[in-house]
């Protein structure tokens, strides 16, 4: 196993819009996860922290964006979901990749990643380089707009079946319980010397209530014995001769107006926290 490229604490992962990121490369209800990762960000912590041939893992995988990027990259991908209509969605991402010439392959398993070790193959334990993940936490924050006769109107926004034990629907607490089982359990299926990223960022409760959120997450990783290592910026706008050019929504920055008129100081989001832990 190579050692893992040098990464900057800086991750310039929007230079291209999203949509322009998964154009072509995704299938086109993608758009219809609330909670998508960019692919370049998969792309490269896939690239730096693993190589070609290693297994990549996310116990919260969604359309998929993990595993085509690891396909994509020659790498051998496992990803879970609790909705049934995210694994077929993934599964359509990663055939579609695979029509495109990807070298590597990707199983997609339907299941709560709670119990995790009951789903992925025992050739899997011990064998994983990298798992990369982000929770879902922002049901305030994704989704998509459109414009009726009487306004605007978000959609696309729900994680999926509440009564399935989603864990977009616990609360916080339970939230993190549910994290802390999903780590511990993939700390079984690292290698020795396996990394783990997680992507996330801060989030409100209400409007004036901020929840370090990847602070928190950080705690729960290092409970379960995983060893931190950096702490990143991945960037959610493009940067242009020293400029921020922001790629927020429509719904965020009406989000952000709705704040301020209201004397609360937000401010429009240009990055995620990636969190980047080991495996002793």
């Amino acid at each position: 196993m190579a050692e893992p490229l040098p990464v900057t604490s800086i991750w310039l992962t929007c230079q291209q819009p999203a949509r322009d990121q998964r154009r072509g490369r995704y299938v086109p209800r993608t758009s219809s996860h609330p909670g998508k990762m960019l692919p370049h960000l998969a792309a490269h912590a896939i690239s730096s922290y693993t190589a070609p041939g290693d297994l990549v893992f996310d116990p919260m995988c969604g359309s998929g964006t993990t595993l085509v990027e690891a396909t994509h990259l020659g790498r051998q991908a496992i990803g879970i979901d609790i909705e049934p209509r995210y694994t077929a969605l993934a599964r359509a991402n990663v055939a579609l990749a695979s029509s495109q010439g990807a070298a590597g392959r990707a199983t997609v398993l339907t299941g709560d990643a709670t119990g995790l070790l009951e789903l992925v193959p025992a050739s899997a334990v011990g064998a994983v380089s990298l798992v990369l993940t982000s929770p879902p936490y922002g049901r305030g924050t994704h989704g998509l707009v459109h414009t009726t006769g009487t306004g605007v109107r978000k959609r696309d926004h729900l994680y999926g079946d509440r009564r399935r034990g989603n864990l977009a629907y616990a609360g916080w607490s339970r939230l993190l319980d549910g994290f802390t089982a999903i780590l511990a359990a993939s700390h079984q299926l690292l290698r020795p010397g396996g990394f783990v990223v997680i992507t996330c960022r801060p989030v409100r409760r209400q409007r004036d209530d901020l929840i370090d959120l990847p602070g928190e997450l950080l705690a729960v990783a290092q409970s379960v014995g995983l060893i931190p290592v950096q702490r990143c910026a991945a960037m959610l706008a493009a940067v242009h001769q020293g400029q921020i050019v922001h790629r927020a929504s429509m719904f965020a920055m009406m989000a952000v107006r709705r704040a301020r008129a209201e004397g609360i100081p937000v401010h429009l989001i240009a990055h995620e926290d990636v969190l980047i832990l080991r495996r002793g």
